[in-house]
């Protein structure tokens, strides 16, 4: 940071990268000299948001190795695409000795924004049923030292919905229109034909901020792909939506709807562990969605039985498929390498593994690009995290050589991105439908939200697998995933597909869940 620039302004700076640290005495030592990396808001759980120029990146994965490395933020996209009876929502409203609706309970929504002008969110006499909006794409007033974003409090909304002008107030929209509809079938008010999971719950929204430009040049995002989100700014929702919820001292029920393949889908990730926090606080329930990547052809699980046999992956590339991100994790017995034949035969030798190994050779016959990269130990399980890209990738077979140079159990996995993050013509010849339960989904506290096709009687076909590469068995439940009717934005009632949407109906029964064991004192230890 410049002696010219405030924090804000070098907060959101474009060649500002955010990453998040246990907040040790280490680390605190380590920056006492540094004043290029701040540090800002410390987090539930005790991790700490800092920032730093990205033109000392490279200085601190050389001095801080995996420390570094694994501080920094991931990319995560949307797990929905474009009923209340087969959930038993329905019946626990309608009971006569229940009558659940989610009174006294909030509902948070972590995803795109929402239309707050819809009558879904809207009470009778016109008023709001949003308690307050954190909005992560503009800069103002935000409470609990959160270092980005924007609060609009209920008192505001409330001002812009009573104005021949809402916006001009409270600039608060939902172009994608994600976030609107999980908010209606989370909590959406009861119309004439409509009614959301718990009605007469109230909303907290978080409106998430795209990527940063590091972020998105890391994990080879593609340019048209603009639903990318970083965990980090996940967290500073969820952070939020816990210190209104404790601050108001009600319950809430969160929604996360987001999910990448980028990470070790054990667990272990700082973004995992701080979730798994919040899932053990009591009156606090968080749902996430697993993912609809069974049949996206986007992993692969192998074993090398001995040193002397490699085990070889081949992936399909078609035309025009642009750059490929892979992420392979080993186990922390072992010791892997790889070597990369290309569709025309040339072959870039095995590069030794190495912690902070790096490796990049651009291709003699082609025009495409090679990078291997080396990270271990990870965090949590010790492991190997190997980075295969594949820049301006050649069309037909690439083959990855997995060798073992100390072997003890052999086995690996690797994932491509999610749909929507690489060309829908790239994937693995020989998939392994199973650990396709996307991140934060692995995590060990929330309720992990697998998908349901309540007109088949059947799971929804697209809907991840388990269990996570630790063997812990997820999802924990399925939920209506397939043409669920919820309210968009401009338009009004649609239908949506995808494990984001059983995410969002379960936020609603735990919502129904919490009103009866918190609100109404059955079980106030109530939590995830």
């Amino acid at each position: 940071m410049n002696s010219n620039q405030s924090i804000g302004e070098f907060i959101d700076a474009p060649n500002t990268v955010d990453f998040i640290v246990p907040n040790s005495e280490y680390f605190l030592n380590y920056i006492k000299d540094k004043p290029y990396i701040v540090p800002t808001t410390v987090l539930t759980g005790d991790f700490l948001l800092a920032y730093v120029n990205v033109e000392y990146v490279d200085d601190l994965i050389e001095e801080l190795g995996s420390y570094f490395e694994f501080a920094q933020s991931t990319v995560l996209g949307l797990l929905g695409e474009r009923a209340l009876t087969a959930s038993g929502i329905i019946q626990a409203q309608e009971q006569p000795f229940l009558s659940l609706r989610g009174q006294g309970v909030l509902v948070g929504i972590i995803d795109t924004g929402i239309d707050y002008t819809s009558d879904v969110f809207r009470y009778e006499d016109g008023t709001s049923k949003i308690v307050s909006i954190y909005d992560q794409t503009k800069r103002g007033a935000v409470p609990y030292g959160l270092s980005i974003g924007i609060e609009y409090t209920q008192e505001q909304i409330n001002q812009a919905l009573a104005s021949d002008d809402p916006l001009s107030i409270v600039p608060v929209t939902d172009p994608v229109g994600h976030g609107t509809f999980l908010a209606s079938v989370s909590a959406g008010r009861e119309t004439e034909d409509f009614i959301g999971a718990a009605p007469d719950a109230e909303l907290v929204v978080v409106k998430l901020r795209t990527a940063r430009e590091y972020y998105r040049r890391k994990y080879l995002v593609p340019p048209d792909q603009e639903n990318a989100y970083e965990s980090a700014a996940v967290m500073l929702g969820i952070e939020y939506i816990v210190k209104k919820a404790q601050e108001l001292g009600r319950p809430a029920a969160i929604c996360l709807g987001v999910g990448t393949n980028f990470g070790g889908h054990d667990g272990f990730s700082l973004f995992e562990e701080f979730i798994s926090i919040i899932s053990e606080l009591p009156g606090f329930a968080v749902s996430l969605a697993s993912g609809n990547e069974v049949n996206a052809r986007h992993h692969y699980r192998g074993t090398i039985e001995d040193v002397e046999q490699p085990q070889r992956v081949e992936l399909r590339v078609g035309e025009d498929a642009g750059d490929i991100y892979m992420t392979m994790y080993s186990s922390a017995a072992d010791r892997v390498s790889v070597s990369i034949t290309s569709p025309t035969g040339e072959v870039i030798e095995r590069f030794p593994a190495v912690d902070l190994g790096r490796l990049e050779t651009r291709l003699i016959l082609e025009q495409a690009t090679v990078i291997v990269e080396y990270h271990f130990p990870t965090r949590g399980k010790g492991s190997q995290h190997t980075v295969i890209k594949i820049l301006n990738a050649t069309p037909g077979i690439w083959t990855i050589t997995i060798y073992g140079e100390i072997l003890l159990e052999g086995s690996f996995h690797i994932w491509l991105p999610l749909r929507g993050f690489v060309s829908p013509n790239v994937e693995f010849l020989l998939p392994n439908p199973y650990y396709t339960v996307v991140l934060p989904a692995t995590t060990f506290q929330a309720l992990i939200c697998g998908g349901y096709n309540d007109v088949e009687n059947s799971l929804y076909e697209q809907s991840s697998w388990g269990p996570t590469r630790i063997e812990f068995q997820v999802p924990d439940l399925v939920a209506p995933a397939v043409d669920v009717v919820g309210v968009y934005p401009r338009i009004g009632l649609g239908t949506m597909t995808g494990t984001s949407v059983a995410a969002a109906i379960t936020t609603g029964a735990c919502a129904l869940a919490l009103e009866w064991g918190i609100v109404r004192g059955n079980y106030i230890a109530m939590c995830t």
